[in-house]
């Protein structure tokens, strides 16, 4: 007969279970730390109601209402310094939201660009862009903004224009480029290019099932092109054809067109060149990180180099991609507050102005801090569901 012995485990004070896998210990802890900052807010508060106080000062958005009288040289919409905090504001945060819209585009495409160069076959170009790539990143930002607006400042005056493009001007006062007028034949024609690339969107869609079912798939990158500006091309044989507004020189400045302001210009190249070097390396290194199985396999069944690239490599190193690359687009937006360097009014540039005028410093920096993160939450969620959808390819 065998018999069993059973061991006493010594008692252990503090320890006891709660309901929710907690012990008696830790929700202490837990209660103890909640206090704490609780009793730091309170604090904080207090003493920040004590010195605006002191100096007249009420805690509101009250001021949001009142005139602002901030000169901003740069808007999207209509503004004059008689308008509100809360217009000048809105003004300020809309240059931030374009900067940083039209920076994640280019720095996106030129990021990919210099990361396939960075795995080039020839020497030479492959030096160069790894060369490019380590000055950008090891050089501050500041300076490279400081560097782009003192470029911009040193172009010639507005009669002796660089003419790069036609249409496109280069001077001390910026970039002007052709604009399309806003009215009702550009509508029909964005509506147009809208319903095409919803056509090629639902033709990939029906030849992955084509191809999970039978395992055949036919092109999609001719009939999609077709069917993105065909429309718009058959909108303007019927009669609906978009007005360019050309600028043109007169006096001692252009007229018609849009736009660029030298401080926009040298924000917008300062951040899409240092980003977009960031942008190269994660790109190499996803690339790099696919199985060289792969790239044999792929070769074995005669593919080219560019279906190779497309269809096998890329799509499973943007597991590895999209997450440090939503990274760099959050940097890409935070980093736009740097404007203030070289005078582009973006949300943080009228932000302290504001404040300066108003002393409600507590208000406003709660105000661009929230918007900071709302943008930033924005950007992950989007990025995060992207994600998403690629892993999913993984599992099927």
């Amino acid at each position: 007969m065998s018999s069993t012995t059973s061991v006493a485990m010594p008692p252990t004070r503090g320890l006891i279970p709660l309901p929710g896998g907690f012990t008696r210990r830790g929700l202490l802890i837990q209660l103890g730390l909640l206090v704490a900052v609780i009793g730091l807010g309170w604090w904080f508060w207090s003493n920040a109601q004590a010195n605006m106080a002191a100096r007249g000062l009420q805690f509101g958005y009250g001021f949001l209402d009142r005139s602002a009288g901030i000169p901003i040289g740069e808007s999207i919409i209509d503004y004059t310094p008689a308008d509100t905090y809360r217009r000048a504001l809105t003004v300020g945060l809309l240059n931030t939201l374009r900067v940083a819209i039209v920076g994640i585009a280019l720095c996106t495409v030129l990021g990919i660009l210099l990361g396939l160069a960075r795995l080039s076959s020839n020497p030479l170009l492959r030096s160069l862009v790894g060369g490019y790539i380590e000055v950008i990143r090891n050089t501050p930002l500041v300076l490279q903004l400081v560097f782009w607006h003192a470029v911009m400042l040193q172009l010639p005056s507005v009669r002796q224009a660089l003419n790069p493009l036609p249409g496109v001007f280069l001077s001390q006062r910026g970039m002007k480029i052709p604009a399309l007028s806003a009215d009702a034949s550009l509508y029909l024609f964005l509506a147009a290019m809208a319903a095409g690339a919803v056509g090629w969107w639902l033709l990939l869609r029906r030849e992955r099932a084509r191809q999970v079912a039978t395992g055949q798939r036919r092109p999609t990158v001719l009939p999609g092109l077709a069917m993105l500006f065909g429309f718009p091309a058959l909108g303007m044989l019927a009669g609906f054809v978009p007005t360019v507004d050309w600028p043109e020189l007169a006096g001692f400045n252009f007229e018609g067109g849009l736009t660029l302001s030298p401080e926009f210009f040298a924000l917008l190249v300062g951040l899409v060149v240092y980003t977009s070097a960031f942008i190269a390396e994660i790109v190499r290194s996803g690339i790099q990180s696919v199985h060289k199985g792969q790239w044999e396999a792929a070769h074995a069944l005669g593919l080219p180099g560019g279906k190779i690239m497309r269809l096998v490599i890329l799509p499973q190193a943007l597991r590895v991609i999209i997450p440090p690359l939503t990274s760099q687009y959050l940097n890409l937006t935070k980093n736009s507050s740097l404007a203030v360097v070289i005078g582009y009014p973006d949300l943080v540039s009228v932000a302290n102005t504001s404040i300066n005028q108003t002393g409600q410093a507590i208000e406003v920096i709660s105000i661009f801090m929230a918007v900071y993160l709302l943008i930033s939450l924005v950007t992950s969620a989007l990025m995060n569901w992207y994600n998403a959808r690629v892993a999913l390819l993984k599992e099927r």
